[in-house]
């Protein structure tokens, strides 16, 4: 009988050991493909092509991995296609906009999707979107904006640069007139540098990377960041919640300042198998520290604050639960 529990023990173990490295899943001959939810020279797609560049190394089997501009919506084109059509093996992954959960709490009628669903891989940076005029503008701060009437560039209805704007004008009384139709950040500057505009939005990691020359010629004048608390890098410029003066406008503000936590993130469709899950989190936290990625970040010179996937994912659920009190003020200002 010993012989028999022994032997049977023995096979047991082999079996699970089988079964334990059969549940490596690996990407070889495979292309993955990291969406982009914005066109090309914002920070959206500086950070979505340094994954790109480097993710592969960190995948069983060694992928290939390409960057591909998905633009359009405010993010949302890339969001709804994700969700709902793209591949769900692990080959389908983007870097969307931060914006992801709020839009959907605010019933954004382009936001198709449940972003409690998504499979979240993890975190590059955080982020802090800042709004800025060109040093032509009579504009140069918010109390400027709530005297002058002043235009901005408008980058789709799901952005940023649209629904802050819109939130300060009947928050705060800002006379911020949007202009839409540009498709992301870096066609929104170029309308204020060719005086379109007066003003645009992009994140603070792509200004001081890309447009090093408008800080040091003072070309630009930063009036506004997104984020609940002042950035060490901008101490002298206003946090979005500090321009409410009650409890309610503080709330309302604080919508849009706690994005950042998403940042600059990948995610993949729902319904991923667990091992195809677990392969592309571990992947990806083992990219975002390795000696490469860490040396091509510091060369860029922006910025690094990684986060692992059930932890991007707890935050976005996190984002989810807005007071309905709150959400229904926000709706009410966005006419939805």
């Amino acid at each position: 009988m010993r012989g028999t529990w022994l032997g049977a023990a023995i096979a047991a173990g082999l079996l699970l050991g089988a079964g334990t490295a059969g549940a490596q899943v690996s990407f070889a001959k495979k292309t993955v493909t990291v969406y982009i939810g914005f066109t090309a020279g914002g920070s959206y797609d500086l950070y979505g092509r340094l994954v790109a560049r480097h993710l592969g190394e960190h995948l069983p089997g060694k992928p290939a991995v390409i960057a591909s501009n998905m633009a359009g919506g405010g993010g949302m084109i890339a969001i709804n296609y994700l969700y709902d059509a793209a591949a769900k093996d692990g080959t389908a992954l983007a870097m969307v906009t931060e914006t992801i959960t709020v839009e959907q709490v605010l019933q954004n009628p382009g936001a198709k999707y449940d972003a409690a669903k998504f499979t979240y891989i993890g975190r590059v940076a955080e982020s802090n979107n800042i709004h800025f005029m060109w040093h032509t503008s009579k504009v140069q701060s918010i109390e400027d904006a709530k005297k002058i009437e002043s235009t901005v560039a408008g980058t789709g209805p799901g952005n940023i640069a649209e629904m802050v704007p819109r939130l300060l004008n009947q928050v705060v009384g800002t006379k911020f007139k949007i202009i839409s139709g540009y498709p992301a950040s870096n066609e929104g500057m170029m309308a204020m540098e060719k005086g379109e505009t007066d003003g645009a939005e992009s994140a603070w990691a792509a200004i001081k990377v890309g447009k090093k020359e408008w800080l040091a010629e003072k070309k630009i004048k930063i009036i506004l960041q997104d984020v609940l608390e002042r950035s060490p890098e901008l101490p002298d410029v206003p946090a979005l919640p500090e321009l409410g003066n009650t409890t309610e406008q503080k709330q309302l503000l604080s919508i849009y300042a706690g994005n950042g936590v998403i940042g600059r993130s990948i995610i993949a469709p729902p319904g991923l198998a667990p091992d195809v899950t677990k392969t592309l989190r571990d992947g990806f936290d083992e990219m975002v520290h390795d000696a490469a990625f860490k040396a091509e970040i510091d060369k860029l010179q922006i910025d690094w604050q990684p986060m692992k996937g059930p932890e991007l994912e707890a935050s976005a659920k996190k984002l989810l639960d807005m007071p309905p009190a709150v959400r229904q003020k926000a709706m009410a200002i966005f006419g939805r």
